[in-house]
């Protein structure tokens, strides 16, 4: 496809839709009232055209970045064309529709310019407790209704007016109401910064050019995405791995199973094979698993090529209803991101034979949750606090893997600063650091994981969710693997445990809960590995002995 307008148009126009987005996100880190969102920056924002393609959106989580447009389309499904009116602001958590779990919430509005419907702004954000059984979300729910309020697509904006039927709907069903209609009413800030940058574009270019601009670009786009795919030879690749379990038998194994298939300029990834959907709550809707794909290609195949609209078309996934990646009620999606970890890290392992100059090895692959929930003395406040933490990445030509990184799923996501921690909640980090000899050894080096340690100022209660000890990052050409994660309660006493999942376990004041991550796989022949560069390892204490 070819078009008439001016190619600095065009990058004036690709680039404003960028900065729009850009303005978006810092009007929510800004305003968010809860330090999951303002500090670790667990949400995302874009904005979308008027048949719910992506025009731009900021740095986030990219397991969000891939379905937001998924939300407008089915509420445009479900309600018709016309439902779409100026002012109006739309609310939407449903695990099934928008793919992960409750807390994972989806504001989103239309926008008009001169009664014309010209697109979309949406924004998703992570709220810290949706009126879950237990505080914050649960390890061991069994159906969707164990998690929380959950949300069909529903005004919450009409006119420019608050509908405070929906709004009281949700203070009333949530344990921290204050910051959480905080956040939601800057997520509608978000809303309306989106809405504003993107009627100033309409204006200044006009909407004619501004729509040829957009299919220029999403056109660019696909012509680079279909070279980058035919130059990977025809074929059909394989692999599979296991999640531990699903947090309630915690004796079966999850088998995720992966078929990519490439001819030409389309590819095309296949998850049917993967297990049915769990009695716990390691579900995720269709569009995440279409997510997690979409990740996993752009991380490998194309990862130089701005994601807009144009991205994916040369792409197919394909999902079962029924299995954990095409959940359906009352299945639990509290947890849904791990098998989607473990599916990502399985892309570069199907494509290792055909890409092997740029894939890597596994990555730790799962967020490592600690959710640590109770009453401050200090303040008399119940409180709850959730955290992803950091691992090793895999070693590929070229370069050892980074150590002390979030997981593929999470992106930008950030981990919570100790001075924030200690000074809003009654617990002590009393170690954090890397974890020696954690990533696999090889030619170039898996990155090694993290320990951290926490310990408990008052009574409370600790809830655990940790993957990936059965499947570890693995090495690939040779490389080791990584060592698997480790959790332990009160490490050195007698009451010592040792687990990697657990609901609600109760702490008593100087109680501690030891966290050790697993590093990333190595890449090639440990024999091939530099001699100085395993000297510089030993003296920056990455490895406490040399590998063999």
């Amino acid at each position: 496809m070819s078009s008439n307008v001016d190619p600095v148009v065009v990058e004036i126009v690709r680039n404003a839709l960028t900065a729009a987005a850009d303005d978006m996100n810092a009007t929510l880190i800004r305003s968010a009232y809860t330090a999951i969102i303002y500090e670790c920056g667990d949400c995302v924002v874009a904005l979308l055209d008027d048949k719910h393609q992506v025009l731009g959106q900021s740095a986030g989580l990219p397991i969000f970045l891939g379905n937001l447009e998924t939300c407008t389309r089915d509420t445009e499904r479900q309600f018709g064309r016309d439902v779409w009116q100026p002012g109006d602001v739309w609310i939407l958590n449903d695990s099934y529709l928008g793919g992960t779990h409750l807390n994972d919430v989806t504001i989103f509005g239309p926008v008009f310019v001169d009664d014309e419907l010209v697109g979309f702004t949406a924004t998703r954000a992570h709220w810290i407790d949706v009126g879950s059984k237990d505080p914050g979300g649960s390890m061991d729910s069994v159906n969707i209704f164990q998690e929380g309020l959950r949300l069909g697509a529903q005004k919450l904006v009409e006119g420019g007016v608050d509908v405070p039927g929906v709004m009281s709907t949700i203070a009333t069903n949530v344990r921290f109401p204050y910051p959480t209609t905080g956040d939601m009413h800057a997520m509608i800030a978000t809303i309306k910064m989106g809405e504003k940058r993107l009627a100033e574009l309409v204006r200044r270019f006009g909407l004619d050019t501004l729509r040829a601009a957009r299919d220029e670009i999403f056109a660019q786009t696909e012509r680079l995405e279909r070279a980058v795919i035919r130059d990977v030879p025809d074929g059909v690749y394989t692999a599979e791995g296991v999640l531990d379990n699903d947090g309630v038998d915690l004796a079966a194994t999850i088998p995720v199973k992966l078929k990519i298939t490439v001819r030409g300029e389309q590819i095309d990834f296949d998850v049917t094979e993967s297990a049915d959907q769990t009695v716990g709550p390691i579900n995720c809707g269709a569009a995440q698993a279409v997510s997690a794909c979409r990740v996993g290609y752009k991380l490998l195949i194309s990862p130089d090529v701005p994601g807009n609209g144009g991205s994916f078309r040369p792409m197919t996934v394909q999902v079962r209803e029924g299995s954990v990646f095409g959940a359906v009620a009352p299945a639990a999606c509290q947890w849904y991101f791990s098998h989607l970890g473990l599916l990502i890290d399985l892309v570069a392992k199907a494509l290792a034979p055909a890409l092997p100059d740029k894939v890597a090895g596994a990555s730790h692959g799962d967020s490592m949750i600690v959710l640590l929930a109770g009453n401050d003395p200090r303040t008399g406040r119940d409180y709850v606090n959730l955290e992803a933490t950091l691992g090793g990445w895999g070693g590929f030509e070229g370069s050892d893997g980074e150590s002390a990184l979030i997981n593929n799923v999470n992106g930008s996501l950030k981990d919570m600063p100790i001075e924030v921690l200690e000074t809003r909640y009654p617990f002590r980090l009393r170690e954090y650091g890397i974890r020696p000899d954690s990533g696999g050894a090889g030619k170039w080096r898996g990155g090694n994981g993290v320990v951290r340690e926490y310990e408990a100022l008052s009574d409370c209660t600790v809830s655990l969710w940790f993957e990936r000890s059965i499947t570890p990052a693995w090495g690939l050409f040779g490389g080791a693997d990584a060592e698997p994660p480790e959790v332990i309660i009160n490490p050195g006493r007698p009451d010592e445990r040792r687990l990697l999942k657990c609901n609600g376990m109760q702490l008593s004041a100087g109680d501690v809960v030891r966290c050790a991550t697993g590093g990333g796989g190595g890449f090639g022949l440990v024999a091939d590995r530099d001699p100085a560069a395993i000297e510089a390892d030993l003296l920056d204490q990455h490895i406490t002995a040399p590998p063999r």
